[in-house]
């Protein structure tokens, strides 16, 4: 069954389903609660004093203000029964109009001689801090359009007539040139008409390498300028950009996204069946054929509404989830959709972004190579001598990396920096060139075979080849780890990036990595989780960037790296807070032991119902047991309070 009420709690007409309004009622009947709890008789007598004569008139005004309240639930539950679908609402309206159209009756007619405004009311009560957190937990998905649009910068510096001109990013056209200057972000795709720069392209292509742009190269809205101006041609705007299609590509996975039925509207669905049948069938059973006064009959068929309302049911999953997201919280992962919980438990394929997600997302030093009668440590130190007036991101690695290892720097004379190429300089009075292999080779240096597939830097003289350092995105501590648990668990790993083969290759084999696809575009990202589900399996996503964000969205389950983009993290079904690969294995299990609890609970819930509603019937007249409203109510919030200690046992499970 669709959930209903989930449906209508956010949208036209049933605006008050928002979290902060059911916050609202909540707190005023928690305050109306005190006054009509004194007014009830059996209270009174429980404090040693007699009710007042209009005591009773005052629990009526007191209940029917609180009745008011929740109104919001007959509005859900009118949407559910024009779309034939009976949820949890309908048998919530059920429950709370008889029993308080009950109580009104019998304040007018002495002969039924039974009001229950306060049961009634702590019934209202306690549904709406239900409704809350559901409704709560809804509103915390956020919107993953938005954030897109925050990675464009919102004014551009526009060329009119050889000047430069701060312009509306939404006022360009195809064919205006921009001038992008260093750190600043392209305000749209376009092709460089002049200039050198090196490119951080890694939120859209997944690719951790700073790439080289110069004239005739395509940039990438959104993508940082790292040092140099570009003056750009705008190629591509609006949803023909490459962030108009990522716009579209989320939009997409939006509408595909499987949607997890929730276990509790699917019972109250059947619940309500039964208590309407029920209740029916008690009134025409005591009173048409037994021949029982109609008060007696109708009383009877009140407390099968009462008894049958799912107080309990409204509760067992909500007070699960509520202690989840603290738990959750305290293993650094925040569940934004915990609905979640239910397809996380049957995940069969986890599939990671490489770049921030198993790697640090930024550049280490991974090996050095000494050229014949230099030391490792000399490679290095002449490196970053040279890299320390360096702004380039290989070059400040290379820094930290000589910093970590305390070696001593020399300043250099004469530095150069060599635009595609590297840099050079004097150090004790030798000049040294470190770069790429073309600035190597240019100085007539022949330079040894080395087989690897990381980033490599050369460091030579130009008579002599002194090392080289390679250099690759860095291995995330745990990222071996997380991968053995996910394989002791019977879950398949599978890494997707923007990389070329050689590293993707190198990360996977490092990793013990099932499969792994290379060089992939944020299109494809998506394509492939989808070949992954045609395929029946049930796939979790874990990434950080935007070029993820349509994948995540995709995905049965999203995980979003909380150190990677607002976007990633918009998208993502659950927030990794501390970028913790081992949160994702402790979130899957979390997920199978919240799922148990929520089994638990439901099976309590509805088993006490298949039990007490017969009895409500009068099953048990023979022997003289008969249930009356007040007694009804009473079991009803008992069955509550089994609930919500079997969710408290959560507050002692340990994920590892």
């Amino acid at each position: 069954m669709k959930d209903c009420t989930k449906d209508h709690a956010h949208q036209g007409p049933m605006n008050h389903g928002s979290a902060k309004d059911f916050l609202r009622r909540f707190w005023i009947v928690t305050v109306l609660l005190v006054p009509l709890l004194l007014t009830n008789a059996a209270v009174a007598s429980l404090l040693g004093f007699e009710s007042v004569w209009f005591g009773k008139w005052i629990g009526f005004a007191l209940a029917t203000i609180i009745f008011g309240f929740s109104l919001v639930f007959f509005e859900h539950a009118w949407h559910e029964i024009r779309a034939r679908k009976y949820g949890m609402m309908t048998l919530v309206s059920l429950a709370v109009g008889s029993g308080y159209l009950f109580s009104v009756v019998s304040a007018f007619v002495p002969a039924l001689e039974v009001e229950f405004y306060l049961e009634i009311s702590t019934l209202i009560w306690v549904l709406l801090f239900g409704h809350y957190l559901e409704a709560r937990s809804s509103a915390a998905a956020g919107d993953a359009l938005e954030e897109v649009a925050k990675l464009l910068p919102k004014e551009a510096h526009k060329i009119v007539n050889g000047k430069e001109e701060d312009v509306a990013v939404d006022l360009l056209s195809v064919g205006d040139v921009v001038l992008v200057k260093p750190g600043e972000k392209f305000p749209a795709d376009g092709i460089v008409a002049e200039g050198t720069a090196h490119v951080n392209e890694s939120l859209i292509s997944g690719e951790s390498k700073p790439v080289e742009k110069k004239e005739g190269a395509e940039v990438i809205a959104g993508s940082i300028c790292l040092n140099g101006s570009l003056f750009v041609k705008i190629s591509r705007i609006g949803e023909h950009s490459t962030i108009g299609q990522i716009k579209t590509l989320i939009e997409e996975a939006k509408k595909t996204k499987p949607n997890s039925q929730k276990i509790a509207d699917k019972a109250s669905g059947f619940l309500t069946l039964v208590a309407g049948t029920t209740a029916i069938g008690t009134i025409i059973v005591w009173s048409l054929l037994l021949g029982y006064p109609f008060v007696f009959s109708i009383t009877l068929a009140i407390t099968v509404l009462v008894i049958a309302c799912p107080h309990a049911l409204g509760l067992a999953i909500p007070t699960v989830t509520t202690i989840t997201t603290s738990l959750a919280a305290k293993n650094g992962f925040f569940i934004k959709d915990l609905s979640k919980i239910e397809v996380a438990k049957n995940v069969t394929h986890v599939v990671f972004d490489k770049t921030g997600t198993l790697t640090e997302g930024r550049f280490g030093v991974t090996e050095i190579f000494e050229g014949t009668g230099y030391s490792k440590e000399y490679v290095v130190r002449i490196a970053a001598s040279l890299e320390q007036h360096s702004s380039h991101v290989i070059g400040e690695s290379i820094v930290l990396h000589a910093t970590t290892e305390k070696i001593t720097l020399s300043p250099p004379r004469d530095f150069k920096n060599i635009p595609g190429k590297g840099v050079s300089g004097g150090i004790d009075g030798v000049e040294y060139f470190v770069g790429n292999k073309r600035l190597v080779e240019e100085q007539g240096v022949i330079i040894p075979n080395i087989s690897s597939s990381d980033t490599a830097v050369f460091v030579a003289t130009k008579d002599a080849f002194i090392g080289a350092i390679m250099l690759a995105d860095s291995i995330k501590q745990g990222s071996k780890e997380v991968v053995e648990n996910l394989h002791a668990m019977d879950i398949e790993v599978v890494m997707i990036t923007g990389d070329n083969d050689a590293v993707a290759k190198r990360v996977a084999n490092t990793l013990g990595i099932d499969i792994y696809f290379a060089g992939v575009l944020p299109g494809e990202k998506y394509t492939h989780i989808q070949d992954l589900q045609k395929k029946g399996g049930v796939v979790l996503m874990v990434g950080d960037g935007v070029n993820d964000a349509p994948a995540l969205m995709q995905a049965d389950v999203g995980i979003a790296v909380g150190a990677g983009t607002d976007v990633a993290v918009e998208a993502g079904d659950v927030v990794l807070t501390d970028s913790n690969p081992l949160d994702i294995v402790r979130f899957i299990r979390l997920s199978k032991k919240v799922y148990v609890k929520m089994v638990q609970n439901l099976v309590w819930a509805l088993g006490y119902n298949v039990v007490a509603i017969p009895i409500a019937a009068g099953a048990l007249a023979f022997w003289g047991i008969f249930l009356r409203p007040e007694l009804g109510a009473l079991l009803m919030s008992l069955s509550t309070v089994v609930v919500v200690l079997n969710a408290l046992m959560l507050r002692r499970v340990n994920l590892g």
